[in-house]
């Protein structure tokens, strides 16, 4: 990529242009540059239109304030006079200093722009990296080098985004373990909506993304703009509104005071944020989609379908029952078998042996050779569960290797799950670990790891008495599986993290994929799974058909909604499937078959979330690339304000383009005997995309907790 170098003075703005999205920087803003304009794509602008743009830009002194009104600059500080978080914050010998970064030169072409900053008095260089993806996917890197004498201690490094004037209100989730990423909303007022992650990992609770937008906007419609910190560390992202007509989003890394230092000549950069915007979520979504896909690691190969052992055995590793499950699995279609906790030593529940990366010799006699050699043979890829990070007390590696625990006391932080956290950070620990699984990895023909991290680090600090070492070992595990992947090519790996409590396009730039929840109840993985795919593509995201009698609830669930759940992304099964009969097992041969149907659209489709007014109705779909083939599910979760229903809609269709409308649930159409047939399900019906995006259709008349299947193609 070619780079022009650009004098400021000649040129007071730079407008970056790609995938319908406009970014414009203006030069001349003091003390350093300001993003003015983030959004829709302005076309082309000339000199003298981006002069105005500048200037119109520029705000006006007012009573009160200090004499030049501060501007929301790349990296707002304090000392510039910036009255609300700033961008960069750190200082020498013990103390925060004030810092002001000026614009020294710049690099930039049509879709990136290298800012290069500096601060003499304080010997700090800052580089700001901003690009403008291909699908208009907005995002930004900081990097401060420290150019003194001594030691700097940096406290916050975090890229901002100016928002519109008129974005007054906040969508972010929340959640716990079983039920992450839960919508909730909230009036964008003055002041700020922070968000904080101090569990070493984002957490369950975290936000994947935080937006702002006009009021009521939704998936469909409605100017929203967002943006996700891509670090699987601590982590902070926050919206503000101040009285001087500004409003951002910012966000980085949570870096404890020492954790992050600088030795003379050394550098180190924030985690890039990535900046969305959309006419409605799907919109926002698609870009961070297509910037994903457009990766070359990004996995291209159709995504197996997947069966898990864990709800079917446990730590119940037996190779008699483990071979019958294979061979069912592998008669209703299954592409991978993934063997989950218990393979290792010591490890007949969840209180022992995490850390003891060796085969368990009196489960495994042979090894694991006769359960990989006959699920090879059946044709399927072979899987296994990893939790490299952590360690049970009750372990061999703990026992030898005390100082290889996080903790900053010379007791153990509180345990969760029975375990503690290795420091990867650790030269011998990380050594160790990368041995013990490549050893694991060469034996056996393993096509995918199945990575688990069951806990918040607490008080993850390098020893007693040691600082925090949550940022070294977060790069660490970065490096780890980057490793892999190099001694490995081919494997895939799977972010899964108490289900989906690690869930950002950090890891998932080295994964292939995440565990969305350990929650598979459909009714509660319906939203979870509708706001993951804000961010992550929905073919990174597991998703899998579950027991009838859900383990994590206790709701008893019909199979047609269970698999009308999980068809919308990594198609997969947590089921002992050894216990169904051969019309059960059919009908989920069926859907497996479905599901090798609609995955190619998974995989390179939009995704289509219908905004509908009643709370029991849920649909959504996605939509091949060129618009001509679509499937879409209508879920419903609770009784229905009215019924029958009123129409729902069908967007994301090309509304000039006829369409063949058909249902395709395996097993059919639930009929009550006392409702009518659903016309249009018994003739052939032919709708244009406009008229399905417009008036819709009538949706099958269902109880709660019961989902149907469309299928949508072009009618020759």
């Amino acid at each position: 990529m070619s780079h022009t170098a650009v004098v400021p003075e000649t040129a007071p703005a730079v407008h970056l242009r790609a995938g319908g999205t406009s970014v414009v920087v203006d030069l001349t803003a003091h003390p350093a540059p300001a993003i003015i304009h983030w959004g829709p794509d302005l076309g082309a602008l000339g000199a003298d239109v981006l002069s105005s743009m500048v200037i119109a830009a520029r705000p006006q002194r007012v009573s009160g304030g200090i004499d030049q009104t501060p501007r929301l600059t790349i990296v707002p500080t304090a000392a510039a006079g910036w009255p609300g978080a700033p961008g960069f914050e750190g200082g020498r010998g013990g103390v925060v200093q004030g810092t002001v970064f000026t614009l020294a030169s710049v690099d930039a072409d049509a879709d990136t722009l290298v800012l290069h900053l500096v601060d003499r008095e304080r010997a700090l260089r800052l580089r700001a990296d901003l690009r403008v993806a291909a699908s208009g996917l907005f995002s930004q890197t900081l990097t401060v080098v420290n150019d003194g004498a001594d030691d700097v201690v940096i406290a916050a490094l975090q890229p901002t985004f100016p928002l519109p004037w008129e974005a007054t209100e906040i969508l972010d989730t929340t959640g716990r373990h079983l039920r992450e990423r839960s919508a909730q909303r909230h009036p964008f007022t003055f002041g700020t909506h922070l968000r904080e992650s101090r569990r070493g990992r984002p957490g369950a609770d975290a936000t994947l993304l935080l937006a702002a937008g006009r009021p009521g906007f939704g998936f469909e419609a409605g100017l929203v703009h967002g943006i996700h910190v891509a670090w699987s560390g601590n982590q902070r992202v926050f919206a503000e509104r101040l009285p001087l007509g500004e409003a951002l989003l910012a966000g980085g890394e949570l870096a404890a005071w020492g954790e992050i230092v600088l030795a003379p000549g050394e550098e180190t950069s924030s985690p890039t944020v990535y900046g969305s915007w959309g006419d409605g979520l799907d919109d926002l979504a698609a870009r961070f989609h297509d910037t994903w896909r457009a990766r070359p690691q990004h996995p291209t190969s159709p995504r197996p379908i997947t069966l898990n052992t864990w709800e079917a055995v446990y730590f119940d590793h037996r190779l008699p029952k483990l071979t019958a499950l294979a061979d069912v699995a592998a008669e209703i279609g299954v592409e991978r078998f993934v063997l989950d906790d218990g393979w290792f030593r010591h490890r007949r529940d969840d209180t022992a042996g995490l850390g003891d990366w060796y085969v368990d010799e009196d489960v495994w006699p042979e090894g694991l050779s006769p359960l990989v050699d006959h699920v090879t043979g059946l044709g399927m890829e072979f899987g296994l569960w990893f939790e490299p990070e952590m360690v049970n007390p009750d372990s061999d590696v703990a026992r030898a290797h005390p100082e290889w625990i996080l903790r900053g006391r010379e007791e153990l932080p509180p345990p969760a799950r029975q375990q503690q956290v290795l420091n990867l950070a650790h030269p011998d620990a990380y050594a160790f670990i990368l041995e013990r699984m490549s050893e694991v990895l060469r034996t056996y023909p393993i096509a995918y790891v199945k990575w688990d991290h069951n806990r918040d680090l607490v008080d993850a600090a390098t020893g007693p008495g040691g600082g925090s070492a949550v940022h070294a070992h977060t790069l660490a595990v970065y490096r780890l599986l980057d490793e892999l992947k190099t001694a490995f090519p081919g494997l895939e790996i799977e972010s899964c993290a108490s289900g989906g409590a690690r869930v950002d396009l950090g890891i998932l730039d080295r994964t292939d994929r995440i565990w969305t929840s350990d929650c598979l109840d459909p009714v509660e993985r319906l939203e979870n799974q509708r706001h993951t795919a804000m961010v992550v593509p929905p073919e990174m995201m597991g998703m899998h058909l579950t027991t009838p009698h859900v383990h994590s609830t206790g709701r008893t669930i019909p199979l047609a909604f269970s698999g009308a759940v999980a068809l919308f992304g990594h198609f997969g099964i947590e089921w002992d499937l050894t216990t169904l009969d051969e019309r059960d097992r059919a009908l989920v041969g069926e859907w497996v078959a479905l599901a090798r149907r609609v995955r190619p659209l998974v995989a390179t489709g939009r995704v289509v979330n219908a905004d509908v007014i009643d709370p029991g109705l849920d649909v959504r779909g996605v939509v091949a690339a060129g618009r001509e083939h679509a499937f879409f599910t209508i879920a419903q979760t609770q009784t229905l304000i009215s019924s029958p229903a009123g129409r729902v809609r069908l967007p994301g269709l090309d509304p000039d383009r006829e369409y063949r409308v058909r249902l395709v649930t395996p097993g059919g159409l639930v009929q009550e005997p006392a409702q009518s047939p659903l016309a249009w399900a018994h003739q052939d019906t032919v709708l244009t995309g406009r008229q399905l995006a417009v008036t819709g259709i009538r949706p099958p008349v269902q109880n709660p907790q019961r989902a149907v299947v469309v299928e949508l193609t072009t009618a020759s």
